[in-house]
Formats: structure tokens, C-alpha cells, sequence
């Protein structure tokens, strides 16, 4: 069954904590998706790039995923990153995640080897037959080497019944209006882009699975549903308000500004496993700054 059906607005691509030794902080996730709950996010990604996924243990991983799992408690939906560059490991990673008590999957274009469009829909086809699970593809070529074209994808979509949507991070406007207009009725286009998410609401698309709704959940999920109420002053007062911070959450490598910010935010710690680190002098200020201006947090000074 489609856990996902009813599945809009705004999905946060959650981080993983880490303590100071580099040991996942379980009490700090918890206090995340609490924060979730209370401003109204409408579903969690976990383990996903945001969450530093390819840097988890195995046992990482599905503890991750059960303590989201356990502390939304079904209040909303919980999907689980799932893609690998190999179909073999995907399909382990999905089952680990059924298991886990998931309610869907993110699944990633294969990265770094470059399948052809016919092995991508052999990959798609496979992993979506081993679960019972609804799919969601990702589509981010800036990290994985490969853009998903629309062609591919919409045949995916009409041959496969468990996948159920897509998050659209190519950045092309174009390929993302193609398709919005050949997708299948109850195709799923989310945006994978948070300076992209309102547009791409206002021209038909369900919300957006993001990163800055981890430092304003409350608001991200605003402005996503006053899109899809074709509210689009409001939600386009937002969009402008929040946009430079949509745009220096990627002065460096995501998930490096986004959990420095929730640093200073006092949420977490701001620990990184390498390859990841902490961020330049330079662009840990422009940061500061903005979420000074935005009162996110206070004006003070950086040791």
C-alpha cells in the first residue's frame, strides 16, 4: 500500500548529529524531530546526503532510521535514503529500511559510474519489483554524475507502480516542466532545490524535500502550502525573505552550513566525519550573518 499517497509541502532532509567523538548523538535527533513535529513538517527524510549517510555504519543506519521511526511515531511519514551506486546494495539498503518501519524510499540516481539511460531503467525497474515500499527517484546529477532524463523517468513511472515520485535537484527548469506535464496522474514531483521549491509548487509540483527546512521548519512548511493553495504573494514573500538563506546553505558542501547553522542554533554540535569539515572563516561569517539578520540567532561573536 502507498504510505505516501497524501504526501505534500514540505519534507526536511534531516542531519545526522554527531558528539564530539563522532558517535551519532541520538538525544540531539530526537530533539530534532521534535522540532519537526511541533512546526508542522510533513515528513522526514532520514539518511539522506543532508544526514552524511555514506559516512554511517551499518548498524548506523538502521539506528538511525528506527529512532525517527519510533519518535514520529506515524504522526507523519518517514522515508528512508536507500540508493547506492550498485543495484545489489540498493536493494539491501531498501530491505534494511522495510524493516527499519519505514513508510517509503529515496532513491538515488547511481553515482559516480554513469549508467546509460536503459541501465537506469533496469536499476529503477529491479529495486522497485525487491520492495513493497513507494519510490521516490532522486535526481541530483550535480552529485551523482548522471542526469535521470525525462523520458526515463516518466517511463519508470508508468511501468512501475511503486514509484510514486520524484525529487527533481537538476536545476533545470525545463526538464522539470517536461515533467510536470507528461507525469502520470498522481506522479509526485517534488523539488530537490529550496531556491527552486516555490516556483516549481507554483507550476504543479507537490512541496519540496529540503534543507533549510532544518533551521526554519515552520516556515518552509508555510510557504509550500501557501503555494499549493495558489497563495502565491504570501508564498512568494517568504521565498524572497528566506532565499539568501536557501542560497548559503550552499556556500560549501552540503550538509557543512546547514549544521553549522543548527550549531549556533544551539541544536547540535557542529561535528563532522571527513570527508566533511568544518567551514572557511570567510563563509562561516557570511552565514553567522544571515541567520543574524533573521533572527535565528543572536549577534555574537565567533571564537
Amino acid at each position: 500500500m502507498n504510505t505516501l499517497t497524501n504526501l505534500r509541502g514540505s519534507i526536511v532532509a534531516i542531519v545526522t548529529p554527531f558528539v564530539a567523538d563522532e558517535s551519532v548523538d541520538f538525544g540531539a535527533l530526537e530533539r530534532l524531530v521534535d522540532f519537526h513535529l511541533a512546526n508542522h513538517t510533513d515528513g522526514i527524510v532520514v539518511c539522506g546526503t543532508t544526514g552524511e549517510t555514506p559516512t554511517l555504519s551499518e548498524s548506523e543506519y538502521r539506528e538511525m532510521m528506527r529512532c525517527v521511526v519510533e519518535r514520529v511515531h506515524h504522526t507523519i511519514p518517514v522515508i528512508a535514503g536507500a540508493g547506492s551506486n550498485s543495484t545489489a546494495r540498493t536493494i539491501e539498503n531498501c530491505a534494511v529500511a522495510q524493516a527499519c518501519g519505514v513508510d517509503g524510499l529515496l532513491v538515488v540516481g547511481p553515482y559516480y559510474n554513469k549508467p546509460t539511460a536503459d541501465g537506469l531503467l533496469q536499476h529503477f525497474g529491479v529495486v522497485a519489483r525487491s520492495t513493497e515500499l513507494p519510490i521516490i527517484v532522486y535526481n541530483v546529477p550535480g552529485r551523482t554524475g548522471r542526469n535521470i532524463p525525462v523520458a526515463t523517468l516518466l517511463e519508470l513511472a508508468q511501468t512501475n507502480p511503486n514509484i510514486i515520485g520524484v525529487k527533481e535537484a537538476s536545476g533545470d527548469m525545463g526538464q522539470i516542466m517536461a515533467i510536470l506535464q507528461g507525469r502520470p496522474e498522481g506522479f509526485k514531483v517534488f523539488s530537490g532545490d529550496d531556491a527552486l521549491a516555490m516556483p516549481i509548487v507554483a507550476l504543479g509540483g507537490d512541496g519540496g524535500i529540503s534543507v533549510v527546512a532544518n533551521e526554519i521548519p515552520a516556515e518552509f512548511a508555510q510557504m509550500m502550502h501557501l503555494g499549493l493553495e495558489e497563495k502565491f504573494e504570501a508564498a512568494r514573500e517568504l521565498h524572497y525573505r528566506y532565499l539568501n538563506l536557501m542560497n548559503v546553505n550552499f556556500v560549501e558542501s552540503n550538509p557543512i552550513p546547514v549544521k553549522t547553522a543548527l550549531g549556533l542554533m544551539g541544536f547540535l554540535e557542529p561535528v563532522f566525519r571527513l570527508p566533511m569539515c568544518p567551514m572557511q572563516a570567510e563563509n562561516f561569517e557570511k552565514l553567522r550573518g544571515e541567520l543574524v539578520r533573521l533572527g535565528l540567532v543572536q549577534g555574537v561573536n565567533h571564537e
